[in-house]
């Protein structure tokens, strides 16, 4: 299960599905050309798409993968 966690509060976020077939989304990154990664994002394991990682205390929450 991936869980999303705030570093400043510790509130945390479990099982996100996704709406279309139901399937729990995985935690997973968007990478530029140059190999940096720019987001934390959870996305569907049949590609129906992903959705940026959850907020709060105004920055992003994180998942150990």
């Amino acid at each position: 299960m991936a869980a999303y966690t705030c570093s400043k509060c510790g509130m945390s976020i479990g099982t996100m599905t996704c709406g279309k077939c139901g399937k729990e989304l995985k935690h997973s990154t968007i990478t530029m050309p140059d190999g940096k990664t720019v987001v934390h994002v959870s996305e569907c394991p049949d590609g129906h798409g992903k959705v940026k990682s959850p907020m709060c205390c105004g920055q992003d929450m994180t998942c150990p993968v």
